[in-house]
């Protein structure tokens, strides 16, 4: 019996939270036949999707096992030419180092409409947890989101200009394993290495810790508290404006430097 193609929707879970999902988020996740779900996404969403639901974990986590891209490109063409209701459910924003060009690209390719569903990224859930914004009048003009990965050796993915911008604030993902050479990298561009930045663990949740210092003391804190969740950088002169009080105190949440 043929079977009328499918859907996909990409959809964006946020920091973790439920309640930081979108209600179309939350809609679409109530409705699904099959969840392809990321390692970040936690319980309490994965706990909206219908008893039925074919749930599957991807994996994508940083330096851990995972799903090839391809493997689950072809998992969503599958499951969607059986036509199912599919949801793929990525941490955070999927239109932020997401992959969700490839992903769509790859099934308009194959005839399978899709759509993308934006979520709460991680450089907003961190900001706005501790109390800081991200752009301030006067102050914070620009923002700028990265990551901190490396390729071949050296940094990849930072403006040199725009690092050394006072007035720009920089958002660093996946920054904890290079966060010594990001901030070196920093420096040595020409952003003061007593800039303040802040580094947040499970930005969103309500485990999260933040640690507060400045670019040249921040690796030296970060390696104390050994961070083991997804860790995201934010630095720029608006970090001054963050109250750790503000974030998970049931976590312990942690100070370090001066800023």
């Amino acid at each position: 019996m043929l079977h009328e193609p499918g859907t996909v929707k990409l959809v964006g879970a946020g920091p973790g939270a439920a309640d930081l999902l979108t209600l179309r988020a939350a809609r679409l996740i109530e409705g699904a036949e099959a969840l392809l779900y990321d390692a970040l996404v936690c319980g309490e969403v994965l706990a909206l999707a219908p008893a039925n639901c074919l749930k599957i974990q991807t994996g994508k986590r940083a330096g851990r096992t995972s799903m090839s891209q391809d493997t689950i490109n072809r998992l969503m063409l599958r499951l969607a030419r059986r036509g199912l209701r599919v949801v793929r459910l990525k941490g955070g924003d999927p239109a932020v180092f997401g992959r969700v060009g490839e992903e769509r690209a790859f099934l308009a390719g194959h005839g399978i409409a899709s759509e993308i569903v934006p979520g709460v990224t991680a450089a907003s859930a961190a900001a706005a947890q501790f109390g800081a914004p991200l752009t301030h009048r006067g102050e914070a003009r620009r923002l700028m989101i990265a990551t901190a990965t490396l390729q071949g050796g050296a940094l990849a993915g930072i403006d040199d200009a725009l690092a050394a911008d006072r007035e720009t604030t920089l958002a660093l993902y996946m920054a904890g394993q290079a966060c010594g050479l990001v901030m070196a990298r920093l420096i040595a561009a020409g952003r003061p290495a007593a800039t303040p930045a802040m580094a947040v663990e499970n930005a969103g949740r309500r485990d999260a810790r933040a640690i507060v210092s400045d670019l040249a003391g921040l690796p030296g804190a970060l390696e104390e508290a050994a961070f083991d969740g997804p860790v995201v950088i934010i630095a720029g002169d608006i970090v001054r404006q963050a109250d750790l009080a503000c974030g998970a105190p049931s976590a312990g949440s942690l100070r370090s430097g001066a800023c």
